[in-house]
């Protein structure tokens, strides 16, 4: 049986970060969870696990070890030039939030070379892919 995990995170404000990531992923901030150095979202629909983040007085000073994998296309099959235009669409919706995009990721196969995924930095500087 699967524990019930939630994933943390370190904030220089919290509560913009989850906001960002709340849309991003298109949670809802946790009901009941109301702390001024603190943030929570949570997946509505109870699937995903709840994100958290606190204030910490420092920067971030390193590449975080664990990232979030924002998935837009769903599971394969894909029809890649729909995937590529919903890859593209959650960019702009994001860079728009203040995301930076870092690069492009393609994959090379029979077809050539289509997007795969790309690595964008969140409001705080935390490294992420969208695919």
């Amino acid at each position: 049986m699967a524990v019930h995990w939630t994933l943390g995170g370190d904030a220089s404000d919290p509560h913009a970060l989850a906001a960002f990531w709340a849309t991003a992923l298109g949670y809802v901030p946790e009901p009941g969870y109301d702390e001024p150095d603190g943030a929570s979202i949570v997946d509505a629909e109870g699937r995903g696990p709840a994100i958290g983040f606190l204030r910490v007085p420092e920067g971030k000073t390193a590449k975080n070890r664990f990232h979030i994998d924002v998935r837009v296309a769903g599971e394969p099959p894909w029809d890649w030039a729909a995937r590529t235009g919903q890859i593209r669409a959650k960019v702009a919706e994001l860079a728009a939030l203040g995301a930076t995009v870092v690069r492009e990721e393609r994959y090379r196969d029979e077809r050539g070379s289509v997007l795969g995924h790309v690595v964008m930095l969140d409001p705080e500087g935390n490294e992420f892919c969208v695919a």
